[in-house]
């Protein structure tokens, strides 16, 4: 793919806001009728700005970073240390999503004054159900944006913002976005330079705005009345909760929210993600429910996947001054069973990106991360299946 808009056009973007980083803010990200963020306009680059973006962009590539030191996992790919984990602030860890670990670790990174600040994101004031990008610069503030945001999100739309400012920052997203940040490096030296730590939670898909919006009008809300909507967090993994400036609340159970996949709309280019698992961070958070699914609520756990020296030092002085609890290491094999959508997903990779090359569609290229060869483990029969549901749903979508 050679443009942008060919980009969109596919379906492959996944709204991660680089364009709006490398454009100074010229292109903007903008909720689209069926709930996802975009770049717009598309006609609004230069040359150099697109090429740029194409070389980087999650819908064109992936890489891992983890350290070539570390072991590799066909799956999990490389690691250091895989642990449970959660806040030793419990606060912290009933408020949180995921027993807090990522909020904890910002927090100790502005303790710390290892970061001046973290640019990540948080529910948006003016409008509760959707997101923005932060900076928070105090471990209030990091704690003030805590909990998952289950739909669009573009932290990468404040990076120029956060380079600009030319301090040490840390930066939590989704392992995508990471991605883009990563194949950046090559591209702008201030981001090794000022980009200390990168922190990610092992993603389950991005929800399209739609998937919200379904909820209210299952409560018969309308989205301008709502003053706060908690997607999750006060408890693990805790309700999704909608508050309304008349003072009306609801509280919906995590499963009963999420019990119907068909109506989670997930992003077209998440199903095609090639590293849901953070391979690009310093650390990546994974929930640790066995069977993947949570069978009540429960105290908080985390695990914990380490892919750096970076991400070694940060964990280590952030049990040791007491922001985080360590508990037993999580073997790989383990963290399939916790994660089991994560390990089907990536053997189905191979097949469906021939589905995309059947439908017209170039396929995100991957560098080290192993699609090749866990999609040779995939049957032959279940493999068809996945090269030719994935060709039929694109030339849907594009259509």
């Amino acid at each position: 793919m050679t443009t942008v808009a060919e980009i969109v056009g596919n379906d492959l973007c996944i709204g991660c806001g680089l364009c709006e980083a490398l454009t100074g803010g010229r292109v903007q990200m903008a909720m689209t009728p069926g709930g996802s963020l975009r770049p717009t306009p598309l006609d609004a680059f230069s040359t150099s700005e697109e090429e740029k973006i194409i070389d980087c962009c999650p819908g064109v590539v992936a890489e891992a970073r983890a350290a070539q030191d570390m072991p590799v996992d066909p799956i999990w790919g490389r690691h250091g240390t895989m642990r449970y984990a959660w806040a030793a602030n419990p606060e912290v860890r009933f408020e949180a999503a995921t027993a807090g670990v990522l909020t904890s670790l910002g927090q100790y990174l502005l303790r710390s004054e290892t970061a001046a600040f973290v640019l990540h994101t948080g529910a948006d004031p003016a409008q509760p159900m959707r997101s923005r990008w932060v900076i928070s610069e105090t471990p209030e503030e990091v704690q003030a944006n805590t909990g998952s945001r289950y739909g669009p999100t573009a932290p990468l739309s404040g990076l120029e913002h956060a380079l600009g400012r030319n301090e040490p920052f840390a930066v939590i997203a989704k392992p995508c976005d990471l991605g883009a940040l990563h194949r950046l490096n090559s591209l702008d030296s201030r981001i090794d330079r000022l980009v200390v730590a990168r922190l990610a939670m092992v993603c389950g898909g991005q929800s399209r705005l739609s998937k919200s919006r379904l909820l209210l009008e299952q409560l018969g809300v309308d989205e301008s009345a709502v003053s706060l909507f908690r997607y999750r967090g006060h408890g693990n993994p805790g309700p999704t909760r909608v508050e309304t400036s008349e003072g009306e609340v609801f509280e919906i159970g995590y499963l009963q929210m999420w019990e119907d996949e068909g109506t989670w709309d997930v992003e077209t280019r998440c199903k095609l993600c090639p590293d849901a698992l953070g391979e690009a961070a310093d650390v990546a958070v994974a929930d640790v429910w066995p069977g993947g699914a949570p069978t009540g609520e429960d105290e908080g756990f985390s695990g914990i996947i380490v892919r750096s020296a970076t991400g070694e030092s940060l964990i280590a002085n952030a049990a040791s001054e007491g922001c985080i609890v360590l508990g037993e290491p999580i073997p790989p094999r383990s963290f399939d069973d916790m994660q089991p959508h994560q390990v089907r997903k990536k053997a189905a990779l191979s097949a469906r990106y021939e589905g995309l090359q059947d439908a017209g569609v170039t396929p995100i290229a991957t560098h080290g991360l192993r699609i090749g060869e866990l999609g040779r483990r995939l049957p032959h029969a279940q493999a068809q299946s996945q090269r030719l549901g994935t060709a039929e749903r694109i030339r849907k979508a594009r259509a």
